[in-house]
């Protein structure tokens, strides 16, 4: 019976640990960009807690400011009537770089375009977050 405790004891501490090693992850502030990542992680159900002091972070992720190019109302006419309705959205992109805290070394960059009027940084965040757990996931 000892032993039965001692070995559920063994692995509630191990599965305590597990939790404990999570690597954390400070998000730049990047004109409310920040904000869209930090919820496309907890979307996409990443495996690192996001912190709020970059002191307390195995990685820093950095976005380079979101860019987005609007189409003028005449631009779309005029794509529309020469050539094609397709592709007429609003595009964004973003650039980001995951930092390693503890040796400043980047480990992981990703770029992404979208075309999605209004939605652009919503659905960028989300792009940058599935790669990035493709990337965690690899590790």
């Amino acid at each position: 019976m000892k032993k039965v405790g001692l070995l559920l004891g063994l692995l509630f501490g191990v599965s305590s640990f597990a939790q404990v090693a999570r690597p954390s992850v400070y998000i730049e502030p990047q004109h409310g960009f920040e904000t869209y990542l930090a919820a496309a992680i907890s979307k996409k159900k990443l495996p690192v807690d996001v912190v709020t002091d970059p002191g307390k972070s195995t990685y820093v992720l950095k976005s380079a400011p979101v860019a987005i190019k609007q189409e003028s109302t005449g631009e779309k006419i005029t794509r529309c009537v020469f050539a094609s309705c397709a592709g007429i959205e609003d595009k964004g992109n973003v650039s980001v770089q995951l930092i390693e805290t503890a040796s400043t070394k980047m480990v992981w960059a990703y770029s992404v375009e979208k075309q999605r009027g209004n939605k652009n940084e919503q659905s960028m965040a989300e792009a940058v977050a599935k790669h990035f757990k493709e990337f965690l996931n690899k590790k």
